[in-house]
């Protein structure tokens, strides 16, 4: 081998060591691997850097926004809550998330996609008496089981595609057939149904029953919430039982104020009206979570009905020099004067009486207010309250965007398949109708693109064109040769799914891609085999490595939450990723050679 080749094979190794290791973050690792092959002239600046160029980073770059669209106007949290609805064991509970998340994360990207369903679910754990890790692992598995089946299911598959693309247009090559929307289907869905099937059975006895590694602090401040049920709510006409409204965790339905009468100790049989008002009493996180749901709005409002859309619930104190002191809640013009609704109130553990607007406040209590975005930062030193610090929820979902960005992400997914547009014209058509439409704003979805994530694909690539350039990429082909000789093209699928699912479990899995394919590449042309199949099954195993939390980033996500130990990867997820990768080279081998 040359220096160049040895070298490259020792920032490698390096990178790898430094991932598993987990003192620095990979964005860090991957930079600095990459300035050190640039410095030392392995690579110049146009292979070190055209990475950030790909169109598969750009495609991954851009679908955060669309992404955003989703989560912002309330549109995965919606399918979420009807799809999760009552289960009566362990066992329903665990059907009810891994079936619809793998659905979902076909055409969802999967990291944002757990990252919505992680409160979703803690809290449907939380109502159902469901121990959290007999939920979070499965999750994350079925979100990473669903991202094999299309081609935006996962930013892995979007990457190889813009590595193809690349390679095509390098001067004198025998062009590669890209990746469409459904190419990786064959072998992608039968690997998420039996990847499926297995964690419905197994679920039941290869999980823990384990609380988080961290305790909940417990808010021990009850507010009382009196939310209006607007016409077009999802709950009219529902049962409370089937709402979903009596078991909420750490809140409970006090009375109905119905035309002028208070209904005390509702049936669970009482059907919902448009009208009604629902008193609640219950801690701070459940009422922000009750705010959640299309179609119950505060009952103290601006006459004038000014939007929600993009308001957060923060918490208050009144201080005792407050002018709002002894006023009601309806009649203290807290609006006019602060730009927000007070929505619920604590008053040192007493059980507040009435209708919330005609509470008259006092110094000392716990308000939650209903404000624009940046009304903390607005109102951090007013002398009439205080605001708690981290008192701040999450930004209230624009429910009346839910069907345009529905709409806007299923033209996204036509358009794409269909090859009316590319993957990438497709995904700024549709991030920009999200935006234009007001489903997300340029704020939210500047702060939903994963920057660290792109800084690792953009620098990975630019490490996988090292590998290629310095000749180490033939070196590793022509060991893989060896190693499969005699075995035949199911040899050669199996060597590079093992390898590509190795250096996942140490590496990224883009990053782990990323390197393989020139191998891959290499490989395929000595054999005299097509590569497109190999890079289908560079995809798959990119993204299915089950063994570790570090193998892939959702594995990671539901660790702590879950209470995770690594024992509890390699009990129920070694075995699927043996059953996800025998059925993978097993089809591979049979469709396409």
């Amino acid at each position: 081998m040359t220096w160049q080749a040895w070298l490259t094979g020792a920032v490698v190794a390096g990178v790898m060591a430094a991932l598993a290791g987990n003192r620095l973050s990979a964005d860090v690792v991957m930079l600095t691997a990459l300035a050190a092959l640039l410095v030392s002239g392995v690579i110049g600046p146009t292979d070190a850097f055209g990475g950030f160029a790909n169109e598969g980073l750009l495609t991954v770059a851009v679908l955060y926004v669309v992404v955003a669209g989703l989560r912002q106007s309330g549109l995965v949290s919606l399918a979420a809550r009807w799809l999760l609805g009552s289960p009566r064991s362990d066992a329903s509970a665990q059907a009810r998330v891994i079936v619809p998340v793998t659905a979902i994360s076909a055409f969802v990207n999967n990291t944002p996609l757990v990252a919505v369903y992680l409160p979703l679910l803690s809290s449907f754990a939380q109502r159902h008496g469901v121990a959290p890790s007999r939920l979070f692992l499965p999750l994350s598995y079925a979100a990473i089981l669903g991202g094999v089946c299309t081609l935006i299911g996962t930013s892995t598959n979007v990457v190889v595609q813009g590595l193809i693309l690349d390679y095509n247009r390098q001067a004198g090559v025998t062009p590669l057939t890209p990746f469409a929307m459904f190419t990786l289907s064959p072998v992608g869905v039968p690997v998420a149904i039996a990847g499926v099937i297995y964690m419905l059975i197994a679920g039941r006895w290869a999980l823990p029953a384990r609380a988080p590694a961290f305790a909940r602090l417990d808010d021990d401040r009850d507010y009382t919430v009196a939310l209006a049920v607007a016409p077009g709510a999802a709950v009219v006409g529902q049962r409370l039982d089937a709402a979903g409204l009596r078991q909420l965790s750490g809140l409970f339905l006090a009375h109905i104020e119905r035309e002028g009468d208070v209904l005390p100790a509702v049936s669970p049989a009482e059907v919902i009206r448009a009208g009604d008002v629902l008193v609640f009493v219950g801690v701070r996180a459940s009422v922000v979570e009750l705010h959640q749901i299309r179609g119950l709005e505060p009952v103290v409002r601006d006459p004038a009905g000014t939007p929600r859309h993009g308001h957060r619930l923060i918490e208050a104190v009144i201080t005792s020099s407050s002018p709002l002191v002894g006023q009601t809640i309806r009649d203290g013009g807290f609006r006019t004067r602060y730009g927000g609704v007070i929505v619920a109130v604590h008053r040192r553990g007493e059980r507040l009486q009435g209708k919330l607007g005609d509470i008259r406040l006092r110094s000392g209590d716990a308000v939650l207010i209903e404000g624009p975005r940046g009304f903390a930062v607005a109102h951090e030193h007013s002398l009439a309250f205080q605001i708690v610090t981290g008192g701040e929820g999450p930004e209230l979902p624009r429910h009346d965007r839910a069907w345009m960005a529905a709409l806007t992400f299923a033209l996204f997914v036509v358009t794409s398949a269909t090859g009316v547009a590319s993957t990438l014209t497709a995904a700024i058509l549709a991030a920009a109708a999200m935006l234009v439409l007001r489903c997300t704003d340029v704020s939210t979805a500047r702060q939903t693109v994963d920057w660290p994530v792109l800084v690792v694909i953009g620098a990975g690539l630019g490490l996988g064109r090292a590998v290629e350039r310095s000749g180490l990429a033939d070196v590793l082909a022509q060991r893989m040769l060896e190693a499969v000789a005699g075995g035949g093209p199911a040899a050669m699928v199996a060597g590079i799914y093992g390898l590509t699912w190795a250096l996942t479990s140490v590496l990224s899995n883009t990053a782990a891609a990323v390197l393989v394919f020139p191998v891959a590449l290499r490989a395929a042309a000595s054999a005299h085999l097509p590569f497109e199949p190999l890079a289908i099954a560079i995809a798959i195993a990119a993204s299915c490595e089950f063994t570790t939390p570090i193998g892939y980033q959702t594995n990671l996500m539901v660790q702590s939450p879950g209470g995770y130990r690594l024992s509890d990867y390699l009990r129920f997820g070694g075995p699927l990723t043996l059953i996800c990768a025998g059925v993978a080279v097993t089809l591979v081998t049979l469709l396409y050679y």
